[in-house]
């Protein structure tokens, strides 16, 4: 197996089926320390830098967060626009990555540009950590999402996964390439305009996984161990809301919502509800403390997940 030691984490289409497991048995190590809410000294001679060219909230404080418990330095912007990458120099990716790579020995990036974190990890001599770039991937949250069944049902082949929402969404593709790796049958279920695209089905394919397409969230809800929910409202959701000047922001439409009534009567009573959140309608707050949610152990799992990656690529832990 390969060294995480100044490695990229870019892609989950990089990983093989036991780099995952490895990744999962260093966070299961860092998870008394999460848990206990300490802060050690394994990383007190090294700095993150975050580089958030978008709105984050999880993803970037996370990040922050697990760097802290880690004992480690942070520095970095959470807005392009009070950066001269965003100002009216529009620095270019190589530029700033070239003067980051000076002020921290791994850099989180997320950009609103499809492989924007690519660019980086070409011209830099650290680390760089996909946070996020556009309609491509986000390798940090389905890593998080795998751990989360792992530590929740004991295992991750044999179970059946369904995704619902936008299948455009950055972590409906890293979704899509992790489970290449696992013996785990997935149905998608999203609106037509967003559904998968004929590029995107035939890799999968091409990788074997086994998987369908249904229109209606009660046609496969019954068979899944896994739900795993993204929105539907949002048509770009690179842009926020007060962007969309004059467009109208509907609401989940019923085939796309997970409501406590459709889980009571009809979904697996073992099965573990995610999302990656933020959300809108598409699981309303009544579902919080039902036995199927397991969204605020995510986000739990989030921070143990990135102290894990970040031990790792900082040559931290082996």
């Amino acid at each position: 197996m390969r060294s995480f030691a100044g490695r990229d984490i870019l892609s989950l289409k990089d990983f093989e089926r036991q780099e995952f497991f490895h990744v999962f048995e260093v966070a299961r190590k860092m998870e008394d320390i999460a848990r206990e809410r300490k802060n050690i000294e394994l990383c007190k001679d090294k700095t993150m830098v975050t580089a958030f060219y978008q709105p984050s909230t999880r993803t970037r404080l996370a990040h922050e967060a697990a760097m802290h418990r880690l004992g480690g330095h942070v520095t970095g912007f959470a807005d392009a626009k009070m950066t001269r990458a965003g100002d009216w120099y529009q620095e270019s990716i190589k530029d700033t990555v070239k003067m980051l790579e000076f002020y921290g020995d791994v850099i989180v990036m997320r950009h609103f540009q499809q492989g924007a974190p690519h660019e980086a990890a070409k011209w830099a001599s650290v680390p760089i950590i996909n946070g996020g770039d556009g309609w491509g991937e986000h390798p940090t949250q389905i890593l998080t999402d795998l751990y989360t069944v792992l530590r929740e049902k004991g295992r991750i082949d044999g179970l059946k996964w369904l995704a619902v929402g936008d299948m455009r969404m950055r972590t409906m593709h890293s979704l899509g390439y992790a489970l290449t790796q696992f013996d785990c049958p997935i149905t998608f279920v999203s609106p037509p305009e967003m559904s998968l695209t004929e590029e995107f089905k035939a890799e999968l394919k091409s990788y074997s996984l086994n998987f369908r397409e249904v229109e209606h969230v009660e046609q496969a809800i019954a068979e899944a161990d896994v739900i795993l929910v993204e929105p539907v409202v949002q048509p770009d959701y690179t842009k926020a809301r007060d962007e969309r000047t004059g467009k109208d922001v509907g609401m989940t439409p019923s085939n796309y919502k997970i409501t406590r009534e459709l889980l009571t009567t009809k979904a697996k009573s073992d099965a573990i509800l995610l999302h990656s959140l933020p959300r809108m309608d598409e699981i309303p707050t009544d579902v919080d403390i039902t036995r199927w949610s397991r969204y605020w152990q995510e986000a739990y799992n989030g921070v143990v997940m990135r102290m894990a990656l970040l031990a790792l690529v900082l040559g931290k832990m082996e």
